[in-house]
């Protein structure tokens, strides 16, 4: 390698001479080259660049703008921390400051000084190594908020890292996601690394109330307001005054709740029931329900007002049969967690256990397989639970479909990464085991760990 330890600078440049130019200026990094948006897009997936330079006028009209800026959001969608580095021509500042408004880290207009731009994009460089190791630096720190959650699913710690992003703003975040998921899990730990965390997070079942009831829980109501009420007492909403409130099963509140819950979010004060007077109320919504709110909105069962106010972040929660490796690692945990209760001492999971609950279907998801595991527990009769104390009644088939992309390398850097996490899963996080399960030594094993990110 001729060009500086980890620095492909990609260079998308449909003039040969300019491109070589470009090229040799840039001999201290390694690089490849582009003609056209097409070839830029095939070598952005082959080398992953963090730094592009690439010029607007790209064929097949090489007069237009348009090729260019359809480029450059693509390139910034695929990797949003590469640092893009736009050529324009004189006098175009129009297009430059449009690229920059659009992501593009930097522009310059032809002809430029090689110098100047080598400068460009070595501070383009370190600013990319410097922020990947920040991000580094804050994974090494994670809030506690999201500790207690177990997973090594790639779409699981992408919706962790998704979490951590919005819990600093006020936004209300609507969690989707089949029964026992662990909804109220993500709320708890959204309002954990929030600013609210010391204030109260308050959870109300919107299913599990009576209709005739639920509008005083969520209110309140004023002393005599309804036989029985002998004294002022406040609802769910004001009780989370200035921390979270967390409404399960949105899609159970009653369409003239609804109403009366869009009020409040949008004058963000309440009226107990029976009372008068407007009481300002300062709290974080947080909503969750299994239910397909787009087909209630369709029936007229739920408000599309009130859906898009309570849908600001949505966040889509995969079931438990769709994780990989979690399966397997969660109920190791549940086995030391259960065990402990229970005073079972040292228990562990027999082989065809583990292979019983990797092929089980898990309607009930994360709550389903505690319980699964507690009743094992109990039940098992010497140090090891095998697959008859699990009591599943067969394994589910198959539901992975086939992968339509044509990435060849990503699609088998995909299954790697999948198979690896499997058998960390199965030999719950035991490296040496996982590496003989796997047929690689361990140091392999930790390379391809380190590679994919797992830890």
């Amino acid at each position: 390698m001729n060009g500086e330890a980890g620095r492909m600078l990609l260079i998308v440049e449909d003039d040969p001479a300019l491109q070589k130019q470009i090229k040799w200026s840039m001999d201290r990094y390694e690089s490849v080259t582009a003609g056209d948006r097409e070839s830029a897009l095939v070598q952005l997936r082959r080398h992953e660049p963090p730094v592009v330079t690439m010029d607007l006028g790209l064929p097949p009209d090489a007069d237009s703008v348009s090729e260019g800026f359809r480029l450059l959001e693509q390139i910034l969608a695929a990797d949003p921390d590469a640092k893009v580095i736009v050529l324009t021509g004189q006098n175009d500042q129009a297009n430059a400051l449009r690229a920059v408004e659009l992501g593009a880290y930097d522009f310059f207009a032809k002809p430029f000084e090689p110098e100047l731009l080598a400068l460009t994009v070595d501070r383009a460089f370190r600013l990319h190594e410097l922020q990947k190791e920040n991000r580094r630096l804050r994974a090494m720190h994670q809030p506690d908020a999201l500790s207690g959650l177990i997973t090594r699913d790639p779409e699981m710690l992408r919706i962790c890292r998704m979490i951590e992003r919005v819990a600093g703003s006020n936004a209300t975040v609507m969690l989707l996601g089949e029964s026992g998921t662990g909804k109220e899990v993500l709320a708890r730990a959204l309002h954990e690394a929030s600013p609210r965390k010391g204030e109260k997070f308050v959870a109300i079942n919107c299913a599990a109330i009576p209709e005739n009831l639920l509008e005083s829980e969520l209110f309140g109501y004023e002393r005599g307001a309804f036989t029985g009420a002998a004294k002022t007492t406040p609802g769910r909403i004001e009780t989370a005054h200035k921390g979270t409130l967390m409404l399960d099963e949105i899609g159970d509140l009653p369409m003239a709740l609804q109403a009366k819950l869009l009020r409040f979010l949008q004058e963000r004060s309440i009226e107990r029931v029976g009372g008068r007077q407007e009481i300002p109320v300062d709290v974080r919504i947080v909503c969750a329900t299994h239910q397909d709110l787009a087909a209630q909105i369709k029936d007229g069962r739920f408000r599309e007002d009130l859906y898009y106010r309570l849908a600001e972040i949505v966040v889509e929660i995969p079931p438990l049969r769709r994780r990989v490796g979690d399966p397997a690692l969660l109920a190791h945990a549940f086995v030391r967690r259960h065990a402990q209760e229970q005073n079972r001492g040292a228990l562990g999971l027999a082989d065809d256990a583990v292979r019983a609950i990797e092929a089980h279907a898990w309607p009930g998801n994360v709550r389903e397989l505690a319980s699964c595991i507690k009743r094992a527990v109990i039940m098992a009769d010497g140090k090891q639970i095998t697959g008859a104390d699990l009591g599943l009644a067969g394994a589910a088939a198959d539901e992975a479909g086939a992968d339509n992309r044509f990435d060849l390398r990503a699609a088998r850097d995909d299954a790697e990464r999948r198979t690896i996490i499997a058998a960390l899963g199965r030999e719950n996080g035991n490296v040496l085991k996982a590496a003989e399960l796997l047929g690689v030594s361990r140091p392999t094993l930790y390379d391809l760990m380190r590679r994919y990110g797992l830890k």
